[in-house]
């Protein structure tokens, strides 16, 4: 019995070890396939606005197939919807609602005739543009491929961080062609009409597409020589026959401009073209393409891009979700990690927003923050997935407060522009300055901020680039509505904005500029009124907005300015007549993100507050018309479509009923995210509505950026591993955890209880083990006591 016993202990031991090794292997090569899991094709349809091409993370070049240009719905070129393709461009955002990008456009056909527009979405054959299908797409981090129908060639496409490489395979042919298209553009920015292209040889194209969102300079080489070639002119036809090709002619200037090119080609022969762009110079473009794709081997690019795409990924490791939960989530990885973009050319060159070239030494230059959308979510999660990054924001920042002389806002590609309400490249900076990233000249940021916050600035900078309304709001402390456009946001906006600027004031130990902007950072309470309980529109004379109470909504003006005559707290409105920003009164009465327990008191206690929370996530969920098309993804009134809305199923974790965030958190993330092309639920907006999940879904969120904490909600998964820089690892374990057990019964954080709804940046980023016991039914107790900072202490 006894040698039984042994021998069975041993066979069971043999087993264990195999069974253990074979899981060590396992997880080992899923973790170096991790880039199998995520999809680009998610969210391509509806208004995700994202598209399916091949980059890689902050990469400057984005290449994709579009499908049509003119639209909202077309803001990346590419609709799930759609079943033609235009051809293939270098330049994409991804998820904005700005119609935008699309320079620098290749497409290969089979054809006798000579193709130099694309045709129309419904008479593909009219053009060079080709039907598809899905069925013959594929797409994945770093790699798309489609075969076109018409056309009779299967594209392939992969990157580098400034250059793209296209594979063409061809049939057997006489009439193989390429057609380059410079007068290609998603939207409809204005030509200056000094697009140029200009054939060197055989084999190589140069280039630049102007328009007043700036110039893109291009090199395109490809692996074979071409037969014949020439360039056309497709606004203008010649007297004499009519047409708008210039065959053997090696050079064109103006707006709708482009060169063809035509092969012999064998049964399936790949002809390979490489193309690099620059924001700077036709020699930055041709220094990016040396330095980036020496030669034509598309299988060893796209090869390093999958790799570094899963070395990205590594960084964050699950375990316990579903193959469409590990799509979603890496894929809300995928975004957010492609979503910045850097602007300078291998040798540090970038243009800068004085419109002078400068040179960005050691570090790289981002040209653009969407920072109203990523500010919330996509920058916090930054400092944790992407940390070797976070200091090249700040310094990007830094360069452009140099360059051009004061601190911008939103903007895009470089350009200066206030598109949105706030002042909101401040909370990025200061949420990473208060984190310890501090490798940038901070004293001078500092100085551009508090600036911009007391004064308009003086020419050359225009008087646009003022923070909007701030006579008035240094005048009243809030903006008026008959003076300011959407002014209740601009009012709560700039208090936050303000909070920020106290912050790194406190930090610096400035105290008497954290003292004023303390002060101002109450402001949020002069737009608040009681006897509604809504943050409400107020002129100038101090009264507010009279309420609708049944009678016909109309538009007032003062000169230019216009606005709603009457305080309806369901109207979203159009501008530029809104009082809310893309939102109601109903969807931005939450937005004190900086002093949650200040606003609990304007209520006047926790229950009327968290009353006023169970309304809006059970209310119905139509407004006021007009409609409007980013009220999408809603649970009541809350609108997961928009930004405004994001922050505050968390907010339950000030006010004493922590459960209801772990509810309402995990009830986002499974209603409002899935797997497939429809998987988002509104714009994706450079990353803002992918990192939301993915913090979401690990058990976190900072609800307010600037201070270095982020609030607990419910992990979606069994196991969440982040790896942080010197070896570090912090782990988030949810036991027990399934859809129904989505309730905190207790925690533990390295082995000792935890007992708040809030885990400072520095305790992750230390390392370590947060340990959820989860269960079907709220616990009334956890975290209840312990309610993350505010303001009013």
């Amino acid at each position: 019995m006894r040698k039984i016993n042994r021998h069975f202990c041993l066979n069971l031991l043999v087993v264990a070890a195999l069974l253990s090794g074979s899981f060590r292997t396992a997880h080992a090569q899923e973790k170096a396939h991790l880039t199998q899991f995520a999809n680009p094709i998610l969210g391509t349809d509806f208004f995700g606005h994202t598209y399916p091409g091949a980059s890689l993370p902050f990469a400057m070049i984005h290449v994709s197939p579009d499908c049509n240009t003119n639209g909202w719905t077309y803001s990346a070129g590419y609709a799930y919807s759609d079943h033609s393709i235009i051809g293939f461009s270098h330049t994409h955002f991804s998820g904005t609602g700005m119609v935008s990008g699309g320079d620098i456009l290749l497409q290969p056909y089979v054809s006798e005739k000579l193709k130099i527009v694309p045709g129309a979405i419904d008479h593909p054959e009219e053009g060079y543009r080709s039907s598809f299908s899905h069925a013959e797409e594929t797409a994945a981090p770093g790699y798309y491929s489609v075969y076109l129908k018409d056309n009779l060639v299967r594209v392939e496409l992969t990157a580098t961080k400034r250059a793209a490489m296209h594979r063409y395979t061809f049939p057997k042919s006489l009439c193989a062609k390429v057609i380059l298209d410079i007068g290609h553009q998603i939207g409809s920015a204005p030509s200056t009409g000094k697009s140029r292209v200009d054939i060197l040889n055989d084999r190589r194209v140069e280039g630049c597409k102007s328009s007043d969102r700036g110039t893109v300079y291009f090199v395109a080489e490809f692996s074979k020589p071409f037969e014949y070639y020439g360039t056309f002119d497709a606004t203008y036809k010649t007297p004499e026959s009519g047409g708008s090709i210039f065959p053997y002619k090696s050079s064109e200037t103006g707006d709708k401009i482009g060169a063809f090119f035509s092969f012999q080609t064998n049964e399936n022969e790949q002809i390979v073209v490489k193309v690099a762009i620059s924001y700077v110079d036709l020699d930055g473009a041709r220094k990016n393409l040396k330095e980036e794709m020496p030669d034509f081997d598309f299988d060893k690019v796209r090869k390093a891009a999958n790799d570094t795409w899963n070395q990205q990924f590594s960084r964050i490791e699950i375990s316990g979700a579903t193959d469409k939960q590990k799509e979603i989530f890496y894929t809300a990885l995928y975004h957010s990690l492609l979503a910045q973009y850097i602007s300078q050319d291998v040798d540090g060159r970038y243009l800068g927003m004085d419109s002078k070239i400068h040179k960005a030494e050691g570090y790289d230059f981002y040209g653009s923050f969407s920072c109203w959308d990523t500010y919330r979510s996509q920058h916090p999660f930054l400092t944790l997935i992407a940390p070797d990054h976070v200091n090249d924001f700040l310094k990007s920042i830094a360069a452009k407060v140099r360059d051009f002389g004061w601190l911008p806002a939103q903007h895009f590609l470089n350009v200066y522009g206030e598109g949105m309400v706030g002042d909101h490249l401040i909370p990025v900076v200061v949420d990473a300055y208060m984190k310890g990233f501090r490798d940038f000249d901070y004293n001078l940021v500092y100085q551009a901020m508090h600036k911009k916050a007391l004064e308009l600035p003086k020419p050359p900078i225009p008087a646009s680039a003022a923070r909007s309304g701030l006579e008035w709001y240094l005048k009243l402390g809030y903006t008026p509505f008959d003076k300011v456009t959407e002014s209740v946001p601009n009012t709560l906006e700039l208090s936050y904005d303000d909070w920020c600027i106290a912050q790194m004031a406190g930090a610096l130990g400035k105290k008497a500029d954290s003292e004023l902007f303390l002060k101002r950072a109450l402001n949020y309470r002069n737009v608040w009124d009681g006897s509604v309980e809504f943050m409400r529109p107020k002129r100038s004379d101090g009264t507010f907005l009279e309420a609708l109470n049944g009678r016909e909504q109309a538009i007032d003006s003062l000169g230019k300015h216009t606005w709603y005559r009457y305080f309806d707290p369901l109207l979203v409105g159009r501008r530029p007549s809104r009082h809310y920003t893309e939102s109601n009164a109903w969807q931005y009465i939450w937005s004190v993100q900086h002093d949650v327990k200040g606003l609990i008191d304007l209520f006047g206690s926790n229950e009327k507050f968290n009353a006023k929370l169970d309304q809006f996530f059970t209310m119905d969920p139509n407004i006021t018309p007009p409609k409007y098309v980013g009220v999408v993804g809603t649970i009541g009134q809350y609108v997961h479509g928009n930004q405004p809305s994001h922050h505050v199923a968390y907010l339950y974790n000030y006010s004493g009923e922590p459960w209801k965030t772990q509810e309402r958190a995990r009830q986002v993330c499974e209603q409002l995210y899935k797997s497939g092309p429809g998987g988002l639920c509104g714009n994706e907006d450079m990353g803002s509505l992918s990192s939301w999940y993915a913090l979401s879904a690990m058990g976190i969120y900072a609800v307010t950026p600037g201070l270095p904490l982020y609030n607990i909600g419910s992990p979606l998964f069994g196991r969440v591993t982040l790896s942080l820089p010197g070896n570090r690892q912090f782990v988030i374990e949810a036991r027990n955890n399934s859809a129904e057990n989505k309730y905190i019964q207790s925690a533990t954080l390295n082995g000792k209880p935890f007992d708040r709804c809030w885990i400072s940046h520095d305790e992750i980023t230390a390392g370590g083990t947060l340990v959820f016991e989860m269960g079907p039914k709220p616990s009334r107790q956890w975290g209840v006591k312990s309610p993350p900072p505010s303001l009013s202490k």
